[in-house]
């Protein structure tokens, strides 16, 4: 039976999460993408605790935005996020995909990120 495409994403992303970690010194920015929303925090994973975080589904962003589930919207995450992190002094971040692929809205995010002055 072929896996569905929940299955292979969490496939991908226990393969990846043997890899990538966050330190205090080099954060993770964890994506999650639904088919609606796109959400993106940056973690401590040594103390797991959650420095920062953003989504579409927040106020700010709900208004400007049509739709949480664009190459704009995730963009404006993007965004957000750095400038969040930047503010609490973050600036090297590694980028942790959740399983998704590099392509669309995941790639929209990270690049958002970097122009806001994330790097990774």
């Amino acid at each position: 039976m072929k896996p569905t495409r929940v299955e292979l994403i969490k496939r991908r992303h226990k393969r990846l999460r043997k890899k990538v970690t966050g330190t205090p010194e080099r954060p993770r920015l964890a994506v999650f993408r639904s088919h609606k929303h796109i959400y993106a925090q940056i973690i401590d994973d040594v103390a797991q605790h959650t420095l920062v975080a953003a989504s579409t589904l927040e106020p700010t962003l709900k208004t400007e935005l049509s739709t949480g589930a664009t190459c704009e919207a995730s963009a404006a995450v993007g965004k957000l996020v750095a400038q969040r992190a930047l503010e609490k002094g973050i600036e090297k971040v590694v980028f942790d995909r959740g399983g998704n692929l590099y392509h669309g809205r995941v790639k929209a995010l990270a690049e958002a990120a970097r122009e806001a002055g994330l790097s990774f």
